[in-house]
């Protein structure tokens, strides 16, 4: 018999559950409250600027074609990927920079000029990242994380101590470099898990096998193509998309899910997953008595940053930037206290650029380069334009000492995005930008679950539920929640 299942957000985690339930012959429906499907990583036309809205890495390619080849597709079939080379640059300061090759050997000499001897420890290191991101990535990840029966074997159990899940990242780095550079150059991915390195299980180096060996990648014409190549394979698996769609309520009888509200209209469904956040969908949607975590419990969780961006048009040519861009021209552990321990907009931030023209000339006018700026802050803080506005001139002022290069007086399209918008296009707790942290007591079984624990068919997947942040991980989450609903109410 068929089932009925409502998908609430259309992002990567919930267009892979539409996309895995449908193909196992559910009659799938999904309600995106915006009018583009994506979630975050939708993207924005400003005058003939193309720019991604949120996330611009594209990492570990082959969670990507897995998904695609579950369906008998490749990802070739939707849109053209390139690796970049150098993946990216980083700026240590004025005339001091470094770019990421994608040769390995070329890497190994890098690192080996900054220290003697580190060529052969990075080579060790990638060998045991390696080991943790195919077991992290292939069998840990798919756990639905409702029982703890499921680490109970002898086996996982031996796996999870290789894995270093109870050491540090930033004591277990240490034992491999000394060289500031190095450690910084390894540890950047963390800041975007959500944690300080100290917060964050080793078991993360797996980043690093991620970004190094497999490389970062670039989706022609940007990373919006890749919720729109979803969309196009759930829309041929029979998916129903509904945009600009806001739920308003879920209707729960006797602890089970019955109906949905959106546009003053209640619609009834078998199952119930949603996809957008976590905390809004249980905490605003459902009565209290049906709710799994109390409040208390939310404001306890470590949330990762959120985001000030500033999409900037460019009437000239940019020399001294490339596709991808790091400063980290002042000290990440200040930048890091000031986002985790004590939240507030950054005395001394660090920032992330991408001008994705350098490699898409389609995504800017002739002669012209689209500059994507984001600085991490903490969620949960005051946003106004003033504070915008003061963060802008100091970032363009630090980019053109650090590059030598005038770029504020060639800047002739500008717009801001930060905890605001975040809350008011996706319902996001505190703003946040990148769902729950990393960190050891929220790993795995620990992160909120993806069933509900008093509403029968309800469930939750994305990036406050396993397996965690990030898109190839949000991707997975739905698949993982389809596999569960497929289990709970087979057809």
């Amino acid at each position: 018999m068929k089932k009925d299942v409502a998908i609430i957000g259309a992002g990567f985690s919930g267009l892979s559950a539409a996309c895995s339930l449908a193909k196992e012959g559910y009659n799938v429906t999904i309600f995106e409250k915006n009018k583009e499907l994506g979630g975050r990583a939708r993207s924005i036309n400003l005058e003939g600027f193309h720019f991604d809205m949120g996330p611009t890495w594209y990492w570990m390619p082959d969670v990507f074609e897995n998904f695609f080849n579950n369906f008998g597709k490749k990802v070739s079939d939707y849109y053209t990927l390139e690796r970049l080379d150098p993946g990216y640059g980083i700026y240590f300061g004025e005339n001091d920079y470094l770019e990421i090759p994608k040769n390995f050997s070329k890497l190994k000499t890098l690192f080996e000029d900054l220290e003697p001897g580190s060529a052969a420890k990075l080579e060790k290191f990638l060998k045991d990242a390696e080991y943790k991101y195919q077991v992290g990535i292939n069998e840990l990840v798919y756990k639905p994380g409702i029982s703890l029966l499921e680490l109970a074997s002898v086996k996982l159990i031996y796996k999870a101590i290789r894995l270093n899940v109870f050491q540090s990242f930033h004591s277990y780095i240490r034992k491999y470099f000394s060289h500031p550079k190095i450690i910084q150059i390894l540890e950047f991915p963390i800041l975007f898990l959500g944690a300080m390195p100290e917060n964050t299980p080793a078991l993360y180096s797996l980043m690093n096998y991620a970004d190094i060996v497999l490389g970062t990648w670039y989706p022609k014409k940007g990373m919006s193509t890749i919720p729109v190549a979803m969309g196009t394979l759930a829309k041929e698996l029979g998916v129903e998309l509904k945009l600009d769609a806001n739920i308003d309520k879920i209707n729960v009888e006797n602890g089970v899910a019955k109906s949905i509200s959106t546009n003053d209209e209640n619609q009834t469904f078998d199952i119930i997953i949603g996809s957008a956040d976590y905390n809004h969908v249980e905490q605003q949607l459902l009565d209290a008595k049906y709710r799994t975590y109390t409040k208390k419990y939310w404001e306890k969780r470590t949330m990762a940053p959120s985001s000030l961006i500033f999409y900037l048009g460019v009437n000239k040519k940019l020399k001294k930037m490339g596709h991808h861009n790091l400063f980290c021209d002042e000290d990440l552990r200040v930048f890091a206290n000031e986002i985790y321990t004590h939240p507030k907009w950054p005395t001394k931030p660090l920032f992330y650029t991408s001008c994705s023209s350098k490699t898409d000339p389609t995504t800017a006018p002739d002669g012209c380069e689209n500059l994507y700026v984001l600085m991490p802050v903490a969620p949960g803080i005051k946003d106004t334009e003033e504070i915008r506005e003061k963060y802008y001139n100091l970032i363009m002022e630090r980019i053109e000492r650090i590059t030598g290069e005038n770029i504020k007086d060639h800047v002739i399209v500008k717009k801001s995005y930060s905890l605001n918008e975040f809350v008011d296009d996706y319902n996001s707790f505190k703003g946040n930008a990148y769902g729950l942290a990393n960190t050891l007591f929220q790993t795995a079984n620990l992160k909120p679950s993806l069933k509900s624990k008093k509403v029968k068919n309800l469930f939750f997947t994305g990036q406050l539920t396993v397996p965690g942040p990030g898109i190839p991980p949000t991707i997975i989450s739905g698949q993982v929640v389809a596999k569960q609903v497929i289990k709970e109410y087979p057809l």
